[in-house]
């Protein structure tokens, strides 16, 4: 980044957060440049790029003053990005590695057969074929049985499905007290209460969700989202017994499972078949346009899992499921899952360098960051919009009561790795820089 635009930032982030009022003056030029240890020209070109934002105004023989922001201006306004770029975007976490589309293409490229096609759009049911099945169900390991499996339009679709067959309408669903937003939508449109559970280093506690005796427990064991925690064997086998004390069903969220070590992460489903709904999907695992869900129901559920897929029009396609069974069968989703497992560990080497205080998991694609004092996740958000970085501020991902008002979660996945150093390294500075 160039010297002129971070001293610009460091100075943008104080106006944003308050620091710096509407009507205060800013030095003269030739003693910012003095106490900074930066040329005239420099600084000049720092004043200039707080007037392109509409951040400052300069008055001949008076100096330049912070502005109030003009009526409807938005974060984009103020972006460090020139006009019409797009911001450096820390928020989404599809992953694709180089390889990808050659991988895909030689995989499907059999579906294009007339015959093939022919069958593959025909309609199908959300159990779909049976190869498709006993392909699926190698995502849960030894607790995958063909004849629990079912098909979704996404992972989301499974998830609602999940908690349709789960949880009746008012019903009330344990969850991480951070959890990720869609989550908290999704819950609310079908009319299930979400109750939040503590975290520890180790996930949800058991003591709590003893005491709470909500009406299903829905989480992520393996790579929690925002955080990155996995769950240990002994707290996992914990949950279980809580879970079977209060016959309650439990809904397992693994739609990022699969960058984890895959011999060392155990389907909670093994522990409880009887009572647990497993959620798997290929958007992060393949590709985000092959969107195919996954579920795994419980024993004796499958019929009724099956009608509510059907009644919410959450049933895959009969294309999707055949895609989804030929890049399981045939090996190309778990080469791409070794692949991204690799690359989201050389992202998180380079986050664990440029930032300090990051919670994550050491292949996972997103980093749960603990702001330095005195910042708070709000207005850094704000400061780092202004840079030109687009960050997702942890009390989006809290429930209430719960907040996590000094956090932010970072996504690793859609920037080159060149571009995600500097843009790591622009936020590390800025937050170096009291607001």
């Amino acid at each position: 980044m160039d010297e002129y635009l971070r001293h610009a930032h460091v100075l943008a982030s104080r106006i944003l957060s308050g620091r710096l009022r509407p009507g205060d003056r800013l030095p003269p030029q030739r003693v910012y440049a003095r106490e900074r240890g930066i040329a005239a020209s420099t600084a000049a070109r720092v004043y200039g790029e707080l007037r392109r934002r509409g951040l400052v105004v300069g008055e001949v023989g008076r100096g330049t003053y912070v502005r109030a922001a003009p009526p409807g201006a938005g974060a984009a306004a103020l972006t460090a990005a020139p006009p019409g770029a797009a911001p450096a975007d820390l928020e989404l976490t599809y992953p694709a590695t180089p390889g990808q589309p050659a991988a895909l293409a030689a995989s499907l490229a059999p579906l294009l057969r007339p015959d093939v096609l022919a069958r593959a759009t025909a309609p199908v049911s959300p159990r779909g074929t049976r190869a498709a099945r006993e392909a699926a169900a190698r995502l849960f390991g030894a607790a995958g049985d063909p004849e629990r499996v079912l098909f979704a339009g996404n992972g989301r679709q499974a998830l609602a499905a999940a908690f349709t067959c789960a949880v009746p309408r008012g019903g009330r669903i344990g969850v991480e007290a951070l959890t990720y937003p869609l989550l908290k939508g999704m819950t609310e449109r079908l009319g299930r209460v979400l109750v939040p559970l503590p975290l520890d280093e180790h996930g949800i506690v058991p003591a709590v969700l003893a005491a709470e005796r909500p009406d299903a427990l829905s989480f992520q064991p393996t790579l929690h989202n925002p955080t990155g925690r996995t769950t240990p064997p002994e707290r996992r086998a914990e949950l279980a017994d809580v879970a079977a004390r209060l016959r309650i069903p439990v809904v397992e969220d693994r739609v990022w499972s699969f960058l984890a070590d895959p011999d060392a992460e155990r389907v909670f489903a093994a522990l409880a078949p009887e009572r647990t709904y497993v959620v798997e999907s290929l958007s992060k695992r393949v590709a985000p346009g092959l969107t195919a869900g996954v579920l795994l129901v419980p024993e004796g559920r499958a019929e009724w899992a099956e009608n509510a897929l059907r009644e919410g029009s959450w049933a895959a396609g009969g294309f999707a499921v055949e895609a989804a069974a030929r890049v399981l069968a045939d090996g190309t989703a778990a080469r791409l899952a070794a692949g991204k497992r690799a690359d989201a560990a050389r992202r998180q080497a380079v986050a664990a360098e440029e930032l300090p205080r990051t919670e994550a998991h050491a292949t996972s694609y997103f980093t749960w960051w603990h702001l330095p004092a005195p910042w708070r996740a709000e207005p850094f958000t704000a400061a780092a919009r202004a840079s030109g970085i687009a960050v997702t501020p942890g009390p989006t991902f809290a429930i209430p009561p719960y907040t996590s008002p000094h956090t932010l979660r970072l996504g690793l996945a859609a920037l080159p790795l060149p571009a995600l150093r500097t843009t790591l390294r622009t936020l590390a500075t800025l937050a170096a820089t009291p607001p």
